[in-house]
């Protein structure tokens, strides 16, 4: 089992897959379900704090470059789409509450990872935006959690 969430774990870190397809996997390998996600959990926080000091830059910098260049505007652009919509949303304000739930609903490409580099784009600080991708991650996984465990029921 120990293996097992070792590879529910490095999923998690997987931008795009993240818990939302961590946690549905625990379940098809009949993981028990509060360590799965707790797992996933923390897979999925471990890369915010360095998405969020060293992301922007490092696409920054390979914007340019030939072999990583495309792949690096790539994330560029889906980050600042990401910023402007959770801006344009919710004001300075609500930008807490926008973060947490752009995160915290599993949709297709808005995880921990776009939700930090957005936070990071708009220049919401390091803590609260941390807090807010938490709460969401949270959210996500409670979400994830019940939904893989009803899909698992139905098998």
């Amino acid at each position: 089992m120990f293996w097992d969430l070792i590879k529910v774990f490095l999923v998690s870190m997987v931008p795009l897959i993240e818990l939302r397809g961590a946690i549905p996997m625990s379940q098809l390998m009949h993981l028990p379900i509060i360590p799965s996600y707790i797992v996933s959990i923390i897979g999925n926080m471990l890369p915010v704090p360095f998405i969020y000091l060293f992301a922007a830059r490092l696409l920054e910098w390979g914007k340019d470059k030939k072999l990583i260049g495309k792949f690096c505007s790539w994330c560029l652009k889906k980050g600042h789409r990401a910023g402007k919509k959770l801006s344009e949303k919710a004001g300075e304000k609500g930008a807490f509450i926008a973060l947490l739930l752009f995160v915290g609903i599993p949709l297709p490409g808005t995880g921990a990872w776009t939700g930090t580099l957005a936070a990071s784009f708009l220049g919401i600080g390091f803590k609260k935006s941390t807090l807010a991708i938490m709460l969401g991650v949270l959210l996500a996984g409670i979400i994830m959690m019940v939904a893989s465990a009803c899909g698992v029921a139905l098998l």
